[in-house]
């Protein structure tokens, strides 16, 4: 099979966000090493860490001028030394966290890639990698759900949010999703039991009500921001837990006079590659029940909003605005035909 020296890809050019994001024609096409297998990447899937790393507020992220991506599935091409388990021209989803998956080609750690799931096309895999394990981890085994639990989800028409809201479902808990109006309709659909605006005045005043005052027993907290706030005032004191895995609205604080005096709650940071490093066998336990979910049908094969290579920029602009629903995916294929 034979491999070009270049390929198109998008690269960060300053810390300014995904407006100086810009399509290169000639960038060089990666050489897996050790450990490591170059795919012909099939679809890249859009995440709220591009927009971060283009910010500069990701801890340890990439610096300019970069290729960004940090999720591709798509065919292995060429394996690197001592790679086994993986065959040439099979499809596989995995993430490369400083960069390099907005592209034709790149390269992804063996061990951390996972199948294509029979009869599944790539842009249908996108989320295996990143936002189904991270809502997956966040009920499960660092949030603690179960059966007859309220479960408040932010950012709920989201990639992450629309997973979380299936699997509490599925689960058994009582559901409370957080949603700009014009999307709640989606997030019904996928069993939420109250659908809250995102916009609201007063966002803990609206969940206390719904829960009649009781609170939730585990938030998932995507957001920051203001929203931290409400977050922490709504999770039932000493058994609440509050999981937190992304800060699309910005930073928020927290002190331990807070916790001891104000929002007594169990607070839990997750960074799903910081967990796949420390705590591997707890990402193993993840990944066996999405697996078993998937074989069941709870969790089917996404379907992604699927754009050209080339309006990756805009697409991320308008996932920074949160103007987008659901799953975004850039395809390269789709641009050569653009």
């Amino acid at each position: 099979m034979s491999i070009p020296a270049t390929m198109r890809a998008l690269q960060q050019r300053s810390l300014s966000g995904p407006k100086d994001l810009h399509l290169v024609p000639d960038a060089p096409v990666p050489v897996p090493g050790p450990g490591e297998v170059l795919i012909r990447v099939g679809a890249s899937g859009v995440n709220f860490v591009d927009i971060s790393q283009s910010l500069g507020v990701f801890a340890g992220g990439p610096r300019p001028p970069y290729l960004a991506g940090i999720e591709a599935a798509g065919e292995v091409v060429v394996l690197g030394e001592g790679v086994s388990g993986v065959e040439i021209g099979s499809h596989v989803i995995g993430v490369t966290i400083m960069g390099g998956a907005f592209a034709e080609y790149a390269v992804l750690m063996a061990a951390g890639c996972a199948p294509v799931p029979p009869g599944w096309d790539d842009e249908q895999a996108l989320g295996l990698a990143v936002s189904w394990p991270t809502a997956l981890a966040a009920l499960k085994p660092l949030g603690q759900l179960e059966a007859g639990q309220t479960v408040l989800i932010h950012a709920a028409a989201g990639g992450t949010g629309q997973v979380a809201v299936r699997l509490a479902t599925h689960y058994g808990a009582t559901v409370i999703a957080v949603a700009s109006s014009e999307k709640h309709a989606i997030v019904r659909e996928l069993g939420a039991q109250y659908v809250l605006d995102a916009g609201s005045g007063d966002l803990a005043a609206e969940v206390l009500r719904v829960t009649g005052g009781r609170g939730v027993d585990l938030v998932l907290e995507s957001v920051g921001g203001t929203t931290f706030e409400a977050s922490l005032a709504v999770a039932k004191r000493i058994t609440g837990r509050v999981v937190v895995f992304g800060l699309a609205g910005g930073e928020a604080s927290i002190s331990n006079w807070d916790l001891v005096y104000r929002h007594q709650v169990q607070l839990i940071g997750l960074n799903i590659g910081i967990l796949i490093q420390s705590a591997p066998h707890i990402f193993g336990e993840v990944m066996g029940e999405m697996l078993g979910l998937i074989a069941s049908g709870i969790l089917r094969p996404g379907t992604p909003t699927v754009h050209a290579l080339a309006d990756g920029p805009r697409v991320l602009q308008d996932l920074a605005a949160r103007a987008t629903v659901g799953r975004l995916a850039l395809a390269p294929a789709l641009s050569l035909s653009a």
